[in-house]
């Protein structure tokens, strides 16, 4: 999984484009807006964010390296991308909001993760690249 998780982030945010762009497409022709938090959720999130995520873990291979870590980041961010959005078409749709707010929260976990293990990776100062530990209290620029 190691080597594939870039791919698989952006196999899902390419879902995420696809659906997103379908549904943006289908509300033009039917004139009917009314899912379109869904149609940004699905690109922001799901394009966006987990294009985003993907070509980080691509740059930096060495955030691959914890398997259960990576696998979490995938099952959270992944899951809370394709589904968050169902959640916000389902509290449109009934009044009953309570998908997305479940799953609203799954992706903040998904981001938490994120930025923990970019945090420490940035404090480490090792990366693959150059297989050498930088003093990053001393850096310049990120």
């Amino acid at each position: 999984m190691q080597n594939r998780l870039p791919l698989l982030f952006l196999a899902a945010a390419a879902l995420c484009l696809v659906a997103g762009t379908g549904l943006g497409i289908a509300m033009g022709v039917a004139h009917d807006f009314r899912f379109a938090p869904v149609h940004a959720h699905l690109n922001l999130l799901g394009w966006t964010s987990l294009a985003l995520m993907g070509l980080t873990f691509r740059a930096y291979p060495e955030l691959t390296a914890n398997r259960a870590a990576a696998a979490a980041q995938l099952v959270l961010s992944g899951t809370a991308a394709l589904f968050f959005p169902l959640g916000i078409a389902i509290s449109i749709d009934s009044g009953n909001p309570a998908a997305a707010i479940a799953l609203s929260l799954v992706w903040l976990a998904g981001a938490v993760l994120f930025l923990a293990r970019l945090a420490l990776l940035a404090l480490s100062g090792v990366t693959q690249r150059t297989g050498e530990k930088h003093d990053v209290r001393h850096a310049t620029s990120a």
